[in-house]
């Protein structure tokens, strides 16, 4: 994980609070999570705080400030649209913290990670309704994001790099899967909104009461959307590995194409992203072991198609 720019407290939280919003600063604060580039801090029952920890989450904050707004109100489930926005302290009457921040929603339930495979065939059909949803024409002054939505030949040496470190366990099967794949045809169509990160940490799961269908978890929010941007819908369309087990890829790839008109070559670049974010996920996680299961759970789907 990189290291901290700012040591983000509860502390520094009630002071912000106090000093911009003071009528939310007597609620309890706790840490709830901390991640490569923010640290979450719930606020009382409903809400959260999110903070960023470094200079390179910054503008994702804002990008989140400035669009989810809008986005919010035509996705089919909830999201962390931001209640209030927080600003710099220079110092003056809260400590110096250099960036923007956000006040958003809390949402209960747990990140789909902690759910059992087997048991997230419910969040199948509710995360295809959300893509279709989101991967609408996007805006030209939608985000800029190089490392998402983008033709696979930009990607093509970093996965290449990643898969020969020694850190990304098969790396010879997916080499091969991934240098047949990059050769597919780019998208040809408008750049179209997408999440960026669309991956079990970042989806906010209801447990069901087991492994069966009619206990399957179900969808309560998707959350994080730091890397929102436009281009290429097989970027998010990777969860299918990421997040699914065959049956349940089976439900969520009927339904996003039966909505979106989604062709095949689509369904083979977000293949191929799938093994990018697998090389990802593997290589940079020895201090993020829910990441590295995220990893190892799409390594083993990933090679299945082959």
């Amino acid at each position: 994980m990189p290291s901290a720019e700012a040591d983000v407290t509860v502390d520094l939280a009630r002071a912000l609070l106090t000093a911009q919003h003071p009528d939310l600063a007597g609620l309890p604060i706790v840490v709830a999570a901390s991640g490569w580039d923010n640290v979450v801090l719930r606020l009382g029952d409903d809400l959260a705080l999110r903070l960023p920890r470094r200079a390179a989450a910054a503008q994702l904050v804002e990008n989140e400030q400035r669009w989810l707004p809008a986005l919010a109100p035509s996705l089919p489930v909830a999201v962390p649209a931001p209640v209030r926005v927080g600003r710099p302290s220079d110092g003056s009457v809260a400590p110096v913290y250099p960036w923007s921040w956000s006040v958003v929603p809390w949402f209960d339930g747990v990140p789909a990670w902690r759910v059992e495979p087997a048991a997230r065939h419910g969040l199948a059909g509710p995360l295809a309704d959300v893509v279709a949803a989101l991967h609408v024409p996007a805006p030209e002054d939608a985000p800029a994001n190089p490392y998402r939505g983008v033709p696979l030949a930009t990607r093509d040496a970093a996965v290449r790099e990643r898969l020969a470190s020694g850190a990304v366990p098969e790396p010879g099967p997916l080499l091969d899967l991934w240098s047949r794949l990059c050769g597919t045809p780019d998208r040809d169509g408008p750049a179209v909104w997408l999440h960026g990160d669309l991956h079990p940490a970042n989806l906010i799961a209801t447990p069901g009461d087991g492994p069966s269908a009619a206990g399957a978890a179900s969808l309560a929010a998707v959350v994080d959307f730091g890397d929102v941007t436009s281009g290429d819908p097989a970027t998010d369309l990777a969860t299918a590995w990421l997040t699914f087990d065959p049956p349940a890829r089976a439900t969520f790839r009927d339904r996003v194409t039966t909505a979106c008109g989604t062709d095949d070559a689509t369904w083979d670049r977000s293949l191929a992203w799938a093994v990018l974010f697998t090389s990802i996920l593997l290589s940079h996680s020895d201090d993020a072991p829910h990441l590295r299961a995220i990893g190892e759970q799409a390594l083993a789907q990933v090679l299945a198609e082959e």
